[in-house]
């Protein structure tokens, strides 16, 4: 009796674990941001399952999960410039699967298509965008490459259900040979900066001293024009009287012979003095 209880017991418990197993395979749990490819017996289904529970056939039928939230891939990868320059770029890449097609990524390149498909997509575009600038240009460019790099890899990729929403340029590095170049530029650069500047510098002070020049020569022009104005004949008469001593000139000249006035009056004098004797 009692092994028969024990026999019952353990066929229960048997049938409860079946029925659990049997109940969780063929529950299947879609997360957020993802959808469910459904595979029944190897076979793609064209319908996907959206976020949350789903029954499958338990055995039968499996639920493959994919991805559809944006995913960050970084590459990097060597390139030619335009004049020929190797430039190794180092590229973030996010990118994001159309649920709607979900299922037909899944069937015709596996789960694997960022290695299989998106990858080498990244390394042919930017070849073609680097090409089409000189190492110097991707540098100063690097948004215009970067829009390109979106452009290029989403006509390439929207068909089949990829789709790039953002290329951020992590770095570029050159050759050494070639950034020793753009030092040796740099300081040639630099160098004439500097003898420009020097010569500015120059013409800048000879036209402000010729301007200086030209400034005092001017002041002293008008300062010789407003004395010119201001000598009149009176003050000219003026200061004739203001020199005078009080003397005579001792010599005139004239259309008349020049006459010695100093004889005139010692002749003036001595008549003065004959006439004084006679009178005595």
């Amino acid at each position: 009796m009692f092994k028969f209880i024990n026999k019952k017991v353990i066929l229960t418990v048997v049938i409860i674990v079946a029925v659990a197993v049997l109940v969780m395979s063929s529950l299947t749990i879609v997360e957020a941001g993802h959808t469910g490819v459904i595979v029944t017996l190897g076979k793609v289904d064209d319908t996907v399952y959206q976020e949350g529970l789903h029954f499958k056939i338990p055995f039968i039928q499996e639920v493959v999960k994919i991805d559809n939230r944006i995913t960050k891939l970084e590459v990097s990868t060597d390139a030619f410039s335009k004049d020929l320059q190797t430039v190794e770029t180092t590229l973030a890449i996010n990118y994001r699967v159309d649920t709607s097609k979900s299922y037909s990524i899944y069937k015709n390149i596996g789960k694997d298509f960022e290695t299989v498909l998106v990858v080498p997509a990244v390394n042919e575009v930017l070849k073609a965008i680097t090409a089409q600038y000189t190492a110097e240009q991707s540098v100063t460019n690097r948004t215009l490459v970067s829009d390109g790099l979106i452009a290029g890899l989403n006509d390439k990729l929207n068909e089949i259900g990829l789709y790039i929403t953002d290329v951020n340029i992590i770095n570029f590095e050159f050759s050494e040979a070639y950034i020793t170049a753009i030092e040796e530029k740099q300081v040639a650069q630099q160098q004439l900066l500097k003898a420009e500047t020097e010569k500015q510098t120059k013409i800048t002070n000879a036209e402000a001293e010729a301007e200086a020049i030209k400034i005092r020569a001017e002041a002293e022009a008008e300062a010789n024009r407003i004395i010119a104005e201001s000598i009149t004949d009176e003050l000219v008469n003026y200061n004739k009287i203001e020199k005078w001593n009080g003397e005579l000139p001792r010599v005139t000249g004239g259309v008349s012979p020049i006459l010695d006035v100093s004889s005139i009056s010692d002749v003036g004098s001595a008549s003065d003095s004959n006439s004084t004797d006679i009178a005595d």
